[in-house]
């Protein structure tokens, strides 16, 4: 009989006030009771929206019902059907606006937590005995990834579970993307992450680190070493600044910059020699998720005073409402409505302070928000020794410099078609390299597209 509650099973978390000092994971998880508890409240709809509404279509209330049941192994090969980082996407999935989002229960009371179930399942699968899966029978055909993160992983896994011969050529010294350079240790540990792309290897994934792809080894130098077609998942790498003097300061960072060296050089454990700077006061301009994840960083590093510089209002910021509401428990301080116009440095070149003028919302402008207009006469100073620019990524454009015949927009987004095919023969690519920076979920069903249009297209050859 279904659970009729209106209101999902909580899931147990660190007190904020401990959390905020250390790098631990903040979401603790559900135990096999609550977890089947909360899946109780899963109606079995006729229709499954929620299937429609995740992009890479995990047949949720099938492993749901398996989560009731107490097959929690089951569950997970459920998921896995579909999906290559289940772990991953539990932890940092946007299901609110997804999955969740369609979920009948929501009409009246809270959705099932969908999120907190899968994460429940992947975990119990990772700290369960169990066989590797076993390497499917190669067809002896070879496939080229470029990028180890969110959509070059999944290409890779669906693509090697047909039997492809996959290797990814990742830039880094580490696979895993923006799973961990960009996401916190606190809400996504690394060693889930590294579980899930060895998962991968066992399937017959092969990784190679530190290729600079457009400077090791070219795309047509790849397709000349044997490589039937070539997926491009490297991501959106080059941030973004405002342009506003003082923007070469001593203090100033990108976040793309400031979470690297926290989280891929490991720059919070006392062991490590990366150079911070740890400062007192730090403002993030920004309101997305990395803006979120920056502030809660600087934070744990120490900083008495970390504020979000927004310009529009509360309801208009695109950070997911769970990472808004545990910043806000951590100290977090919010500046709404107010816009960045100069950074302040002393005579060193050090930053003293962030100016700042007041805003106020007017009409809707292209994006359907609210078009933020400046307050005359509203300027002011906030006094911070480092500030933190989190205003989005763009794809770095040295694979498309270096590869003829590839194409990409005014934005610099690699050009591709429905089946995720570039402008060149053989060449695909998905994920932020095709979007711009964009969420976990959606460039991992960018790479579940692509390995299947490239499946169709060697099996056509």
């Amino acid at each position: 009989m279904a659970n009729m509650s209106l209101e999902k099973i909580m899931m147990p978390e660190q007190d904020p006030n401990v959390r905020n000092k250390n790098f631990e994971e903040v979401s603790l998880g559900y135990t096999p009771e609550m977890a089947i508890e909360e899946a109780t409240r899963c109606l079995n709809c006729k229709h499954k929206p929620c299937v429609a509404g995740c992009p890479v279509n995990i047949k949720i209330p099938e492993f749901i019902s398996l989560v009731v049941q107490g097959d929690f192994e089951g569950a997970y090969k459920k998921i896995t059907e579909d999906s290559s980082l289940p772990a991953v996407c539990g932890r940092v999935c946007p299901q609110e606006s997804q999955c969740e989002g369609v979920c009948v229960r929501g009409i009246k009371g809270e959705p099932v937590a969908i999120g907190r179930l899968e994460r429940f399942v992947a975990d119990y699968h990772m700290n369960s005995e169990h066989e590797k899966p076993q390497k499917p029978q190669s067809n002896g055909k070879k496939v080229a990834v470029i990028g180890a993160g969110p959509s070059g992983l999944t290409c890779a896994g669906d693509l090697a579970k047909l039997g492809y011969e996959v290797t990814i050529f990742e830039a880094f010294h580490t696979a895993g993307g923006v799973l961990v350079y960009g996401i916190p240790e606190f809400r996504l540990p690394k060693k889930i992450v590294h579980k899930e792309i060895d998962g991968l290897k066992d399937l017959g994934v092969t990784i190679m680190t530190n290729m600079v792809i457009g400077k090791v080894l070219s795309v047509d130098e790849i397709i000349s070493m044997g490589y039937e077609a070539v997926f491009i998942g490297s991501g959106a790498g080059l941030p973004q600044f405002l342009g506003i003097p003082g923007e070469s300061s001593v203090g100033v960072y990108s976040a793309n910059e400031f979470l690297t060296r926290i989280n891929l050089m490991k720059a919070y454990l006392e062991g490590y020699n990366t150079p911070i700077n740890k400062s007192k006061s730090i403002a993030v301009v920004g309101g997305g998720n990395v803006a979120m994840d920056a502030a809660r960083c600087a934070k744990r590093l120490g900083a008495e005073h970390v504020y979000i510089v927004y310009r529009r209002s509360m309801e208009e910021m695109p950070a997911r409402k769970e990472e808004v509401h545990h910043a806000m428990e951590e100290g977090i301080e919010f500046k709404l409505l107010c816009n960045p116009e100069k950074i302040v440095a002393d005579e060193k070149g050090f930053v003293t302070g962030l100016e700042c003028v007041k805003m106020e919302l007017g009409e809707p402008d292209a994006s359907g928000r609210r078009r933020p207009i400046a307050v005359e006469g509203s300027e002011f100073v906030l006094d911070v020794d480092s500030v933190i620019m989190a205003l989005g990524t763009s794809p770095n454009p040295l694979i498309r410099s270096t590869t003829e015949g590839i194409e990409a927009n005014k934005r610099g987004c690699l050009i591709v078609d429905e089946n995720m095919k570039t402008t060149k023969d053989a060449v695909y690519a998905g994920g932020d390299a095709v979007t711009g920076a964009a969420t976990v979920i959606l460039a991992m069903g960018a790479g579940k597209i692509a390995a299947n249009s490239i499946h169709e297209y060697l099996q056509n050859k």
